[in-house]
């Protein structure tokens, strides 16, 4: 090689020991410095001295862990090569400052292979792998937060990326109305508005934070007040037990001094302008405090989260309208009825569709009816009201729970094909509507008539506790474009008990449904109990305390009506028997010692008879059931139905059902196994004087 050539490869080499932007080292086999590049950062404006000489030992000591150096010995003598190990430490120029390095080395061998020395090529990477963390902690963020439609839960998802990912510890604090499902106003949000602790996470310890749910509001004049006034992150650094915002708010203050947090961040929760709430950031365990791209990843963090909290928020305004709208659709408190004692344990926890109802049929009889919607939210709620609405309307015709439900069927294949979603709720497809048992009960004869449409089917206990056996037949659940509804009739004992409930009342708590029916039993049979606490125990037992399902479960105790309350003649169809009809009544007032309503009765009963007389067929049967109201049946074998008109002034009849009309309180027909009964009843407003 000439000299040219030589001169020019020296400025090679030299370039490269100068102009390098990462560290090379070049250690002879003792690993001490032989020769380094004095640009690369670290080490520029270092005098050589300082690094000529030394073992790699003692330039790494202070800057990172020993492995570095058993790392180089194993490669200086075993020539394995090493790439990027990565490698923390603090530079002792900067002691303050957390810094990553990227270390590779390689071995250099003499012209026989004998190894002479080692390179060793030392990258700082700081900012590389802070990059690559904010990374990923926005992927884990995408990952882990949002998982469900719980804000709560939400929350704690957010506090677990954020510790010790990015902070010491992290609190959010919720808008207490966000929570509760209520409509939220654009921001700013006042100093004073409630707020509720929805997540917290330390390193020294969850429990050191405020209980999750604790209401409280943040005082004036503090980061936390300021960004919900504005909305803008604040970042804080430098906080020192001085500080006049941490004096005006101790409940927080206190805390933070004692913790020694020396930097802070705060961010609000929106969405869309909507302010749900602040996330704040603590650091007070690591040296370094927060900088604005700490400030930055963590708006964008709680950004993501926020999302998501719109969402468990939105779930929660509709569950509570849902549920608004499904208690405002719900029966009050049932009637009280001679036919029945009830007592009902309604719990809609998931906004669902589940309904009961007491309804009072003619004849002193009952309907005691539960559904299920299938679905949940607004429109299972929506849904349920005008299932309940068809219901009661059928019932109060008098229709047998058979027909009702064929006729309940019809307006559930309607709704189905018609309806259009009102809210999110259950986004599930059903392939039916509702389930629904009705169970009519007779108190005159304690005929008990039940019919069921996909429902389970109703628990019936005797008087002294022991099960009795019912069974109702199954028939298609509503709107499963079903073929009929079977029925099942039966004498019940006096003080027979009835349960009719909805599946969410035996599928919680993971059991099975033949466990929780057995239990259900177990609990139902104390016959001397009320049925209230009986409810509440069937409650207590069998319901968890998250439920995930509405429950409902309707108690009825039958009872009979006296013999001395009803009266029945058989009559012949004859216009004579007019007169007949009315003197029977009067004596029978007369008895019940009710002579007020004697006049009026034996009007009603001469119109129901000559309506009978002239259009019916067959013998008339004429009963007076002494109830909550008089009631008068007249019952005959014809299956036509009266129609009530308004007669004009020329004509000489047509008056007789418009005249029962005005004398009663209510009035009907309903169709019989053998004909037609037309029945009035008239409240008893100072009842019988004995």
């Amino acid at each position: 090689m000439d000299g040219d050539d030589a001169r020019r490869e020296s400025a090679i080499l030299d370039a490269l020991f100068t102009q390098a932007p990462f560290g090379l080292f070049l250690c002879d086999a003792e690993l001490r410095v032989v020769r380094f590049n004095s640009a690369a950062r670290g080490v520029h404006g270092v005098p050589p001295e300082r690094i000529l000489g030394r073992t790699l030992a003692e330039l790494v000591d202070g800057l990172t862990d020993e492995p570095v150096v058993a790392l180089a010995e194993e490669a200086l003598h075993t020539g394995a090569v090493v790439r990027d190990r990565l490698f923390s430490g603090r530079p002792p120029a900067d002691p303050d400052r957390d810094m990553t390095v990227s270390v590779s080395l390689f071995r250099l061998e003499g012209a026989g292979g004998e190894p002479i020395g080692l390179a060793v090529v030392v990258e700082d990477v700081t900012e590389r792998e802070a990059a690559l963390g904010r990374l990923s902690l926005l992927n884990s963020a995408r990952e882990s937060i949002g998982t469900s439609l719980d804000a709560y839960r939400t929350a704690a998802e957010l506090v677990d990326v954020l510790v010790p990912g990015l902070a010491d510890a992290a609190a959010v604090d919720l808008l207490d109305d966000a929570l509760r499902g209520r409509a939220l106003q654009p921001g700013p949000v006042p100093a004073d508005t409630p707020l509720r602790r929805a997540a917290f996470r330390s390193v020294l310890g969850d429990e050191r934070g405020p209980p999750k749910g604790a209401l409280n509001t943040f005082g004036p004049h503090t980061p936390y007040s300021q960004v919900l006034n504005d909305l803008t992150p604040r970042l804080i650094t430098g906080v020192d037990a001085g500080d006049a915002w941490l004096g005006a708010d101790h409940s927080r203050g206190d805390p933070i001094v004692s913790a020694g947090v020396h930097s802070l961040v705060v961010v609000p929760l929106t969405l869309r302008e909507t302010v749900l709430g602040v996330a704040a950031l603590y650091r007070f365990s690591r040296p370094e405090p927060f900088e604005d791209r700490d400030l930055a990843l963590a708006a964008e963090l709680v950004a993501k989260a926020a999302l998501h909290l719109g969402n468990a928020c939105s779930f929660a305004r509709e569950r509570t309208v849902a549920r608004a709208l499904q208690q405002g659709l719900m029966p009050g408190r049932p009637p009280e009825l001679t036919a029945v004692d009830t007592a009902c344990a309604y719990l809609p926890e998931s906004a669902g569709g589940d309904w009961y109802d007491v309804i009072p049929l003619s004849g002193a009889r009952a309907a005691l009816v539960v559904g299920d919607v299938a679905g949940h939210g607004i429109e299972a709620a929506a849904t349920m009201g005008q299932l309940r609405t068809a219901l009661r309307t059928l019932a109060l015709q008098d229709l047998e729970p058979a027909e009702l439900l064929s006729r309940l069927d019809e307006t559930a294949a309607f709704l189905t094909r018609t309806r259009s979603p009102v809210g999110q709720g259950d986004e599930t497809t059903h392939d039916y509507l509702a389930t629904c048992v009705c169970v009519v009960y007779d108190p005159v004869s304690r005929v008990c008539t039940a019919a069921r449409a996909g429902h389970p089917l109703p628990v019936m206990l005797g008087p002294d506790g022991s099960a009795l056996d019912f069974d109702v037949p199954y028939g298609p659940p509503l709107g499963a474009a079903g073929a009929g509804y079977p029925s099942a009739t039966t004498v019940l004992p006096e003080s027979t008990l009835l349960a009719l409930y909805t599946s969410g009342l035996m599928n919680c708590g993971g059991r099975d449904g033949a466990t929780s029916l057995e239990r259900l039993h177990r609990i139902l049979a104390q016959p001397d109990e009320s049925l209230g606490r009986l409810c509440d125990s069937a409650v207590y037992e069998l319901v968890p305390r998250l439920p995930r399902e509405d429950a409902v479960l309707l108690l009825a105790r039958t009872r009979a009506l006296p013999p001395d309350r009803v009266t029945s003649w058989t009559l012949p169809r004859d216009a004579s028997v007019v007169s007949t009809a009315r003197r029977l009544i009067e004596h029978q007032l007369q008895a019940w010692e009710m002579p007020d309503a004697v006049s009026g009765t034996e009007l009603i009963v001469s119109e129901l008879l000559s309506n009978a007389i002239r259009y019916g067929q067959g013998p008339i049967r004429l009963r007076v059931i002494l109830d909550r109201s008089l009631i008068c049946e007249v019952s005959d074998t014809s299956s036509t139905s009266p129609h009530m008109r308004h007669a004009t002034e020329t004509d000489e009849g047509g008056r007789g059902l418009f005249i029962v009309m005005q004398l009663s309180d209510r009035w009907g027909t309903r169709t019989t196994g053998d004909g037609k009964t037309i029945w009035s009843e008239q409240v008893i407003r100072h009842g019988p004087t004995r």
